[in-house]
């Protein structure tokens, strides 16, 4: 049965305006410095966006946290980030080759990759997340066994490929083969569903700054996916994360992978144009 829209305040009862937003970024409060890198956590909105300032989730957090993420000593994802870059010159698979292999150094030939993902590829016939394009290298090129979505090895290369575009502004392409699938996305970030009749919108867009349960809403932007959150302790992928929002609200998740969940960060990603890459980050 679907719900009364009007209860949805009710169901996010206990809010609290958040004001200034968390972040403690110095004198500039709308840049932060990672490693000399200069990271924006508010810039406009795309043009024809639904925001006219984009926040990034690290402006929402404590300032315990915002610092675990800004020392790359120690940022908790700098494990996996370390045993990635290992991956990454390791032979494996029938055809004996590395990542290394056909791509050299990382810094260099990574560097703006997370930024424009998802990307379309016409072999595919449909947009490339970092994970599938990760694991096609591995099946077709080193004819290697794929990594599941959310295992280690998966997580760990997306964070250090990821960190070759932090500091770069998200610019995923939002024309030709890309615009139904961000249209779709778009579709299903203000498609109310679950128990609690509830969309993406309802948090990450009416209710953003605010504070629900013991943790403040965020613009639940995706630029710095994968993402270490105390709360797994460990790094999550950007699916896994709308997964657990389509639980939250008593709704059944697509699959990580999915179709719809592609078209969802496609369009998420759009949404949060300009922003800069801070992969990998720390959240509550």
């Amino acid at each position: 049965m679907t719900q009364n829209p009007l209860r949805v305040p009710a169901l996010i009862a206990g809010l609290a305006l958040l004001l200034p937003l968390a972040g403690q970024a110095g004198p500039d409060e709308n840049v932060l410095t990672i490693e000399d890198q200069t990271i924006g956590t508010d810039v406009p909105g795309p043009e024809g966006g639904p925001l006219d300032h984009l926040y990034s989730g690290w402006r929402f957090r404590t300032a315990e946290t915002q610092s675990l993420q800004t020392d790359d000593f120690e940022n908790p994802a700098f494990t996996a980030v370390d045993q990635a870059e290992e991956l990454w010159s390791t032979v494996d698979g029938a055809a004996e080759k590395s990542c290394e292999s056909c791509h050299d150094d990382a810094a260099t030939s990574m560097k703006g990759v997370r930024a424009a993902m998802p990307k379309w590829n016409a072999e595919l016939g449909k947009p490339h997340t970092l994970e599938t394009q990760v694991n096609q290298c591995r099946t077709d090129r080193m004819q290697a066994d794929p990594w599941k979505w959310e295992s280690g090895q998966m997580l760990g290369m997306t964070a250090y490929i990821g960190l070759q575009s932090r500091g770069m502004p998200v610019a995923v392409q939002t024309d030709g083969p890309m615009e139904s699938w961000i249209a779709k996305g778009k579709e299903i970030y203000y498609e109310r569903v679950g128990q609690l009749d509830m969309a993406c919108s309802n948090c990450h867009e009416a209710n953003y700054g605010k504070m629900i349960r013991a943790d403040h809403l965020s613009q639940g932007q995706i630029n710095g996916f994968p993402v270490y959150r105390l709360k797994w302790a460990g790094l999550g992928s950007i699916h896994r994360r709308f997964k657990g929002c389509m639980s939250n609200i008593r709704a059944e998740p697509y699959k990580v992978g999915s179709d719809e969940f592609i078209a969802l960060e496609a369009y998420v990603a759009s949404r949060g144009a300009g922003l800069s890459v801070e992969t990998p980050s720390v959240r509550n």
